[in-house]
């Protein structure tokens, strides 16, 4: 048992060392992209999208190898400037599922047309399922979003200051923005930047503690003969069960892919591996905890169902077709 908790450990604290690590990191970059790009231009190119909005986001997918978790910094971001909501959630479907990243450790491992196939699946239904998202009632299941301080509102804050020190014989203390700039000398754009990130990163650290925790147990304690066991057949039953199971579990796609190769060699079909990995890889339970930072609840289960589905199609098409 301690030799578990050990590991549980292990796992807890690297899986959230580097889950912390990226989001500063993603953190940093979307308040730098906020405070130096226009925000009116931006607002109003996304907005432009309209019925595109599913195709954008997961376009955007594609070139941002970010985990499942990390990815939740940028869609926030996009929120905050105004997407529409079918580019978010098409966002966060593609970029952990159709990224280069892990599109091209599947075509390593399973060849090209296996990774053709599934990137279609993903992309695909990623913008599908985002733009129908976008026209429902879910694009008002999105918890509000207020990463602004008030003190963002200016590029600089009033303070007194002795006109004497502007070569004035008035001695009187005036409050003037003027006044504020000659003796602010850090860059103001920097300086937001850094507290939009700093806001961002708060609201989404505990979530990744929990999601970190969750990674740990599901790792240590869901025993792989078990997996073996029920998803290592050719049965077409093990398609939804290996999408079902997915969803606990936290795959790293590095550490994934291998396994359930050699699963397959033991008779695992490629439509449960496939479904596993859709599944896992997109709506675990670490994810989902962080997801709930931005999402409400029937966002999040409208998400989860999303993935699922994407997973038990994408499976099927790989039994019968593979």
């Amino acid at each position: 048992m301690n030799e578990k908790f050990n590991l549980a450990l292990e796992e807890f604290i690297h899986v959230g060392v580097v889950l912390i690590f990226i989001i500063a990191l993603v953190s940093i970059f979307t308040g730098l992209i906020r405070a130096f790009i226009p925000q009116e231009k931006l607002q109003k190119k996304l907005s432009k999208t309209g019925k595109y909005g599913g195709l954008m986001g997961a376009l955007i997918g594609i070139p941002t190898p970010f985990c499942s978790a990390s990815m939740v910094p940028v869609s926030m971001g996009m929120i905050e400037m105004g997407a529409p909501f079918s580019m978010v959630f098409s966002f966060l479907l593609a970029a952990p599922l159709a990224n280069f990243v892990v599109v091209g450790f599947i075509f390593g491992v399973f060849g090209w047309e296996v990774a053709l196939v599934y990137f279609l699946i993903v992309f695909i239904g990623a913008v599908l399922i985002g733009t129908l998202a976008g026209k429902t009632s879910l694009k008002n299941e999105v918890k509000r979003i207020n990463l602004t301080p008030s003190t963002l509102s200016s590029t600089c804050t009033p303070q007194p200051i002795n006109t004497q020190d502007c070569n004035s014989n008035n001695q009187s203390e005036t409050y003037s923005k003027t006044s504020c700039n000659q003796t602010n000398t850090t860059n103001p754009k920097l300086k937001e930047a850094l507290t939009f990130a700093w806001a961002l990163f708060k609201r989404i650290f505990p979530y990744v503690l929990v999601g970190a925790l969750i990674s740990a147990v599901s790792a240590v304690f869901v025993p792989d003969a078990w997996v073996e066991k029920y998803l290592g057949n050719d049965s077409p039953l093990a398609i939804p069960i290996a999408a079902t199971v997915g969803i606990p579990l936290y795959l790293r796609i590095e550490m994934a892919i291998p396994i359930l190769n050699a699963l397959i060699v033991k008779g695992m079909s490629m439509g449960a591996a496939m479904a596993l990995i859709i599944g896992g890889t997109g709506a675990s339970l670490p994810e989902i905890a962080i997801i709930s930072s931005m999402l409400k609840t029937k966002a999040i289960i409208a998400f989860v169902l999303s993935v699922m589905t994407m997973a038990i199609v994408g499976g099927f098409i790989f039994y019968f077709f593979f």
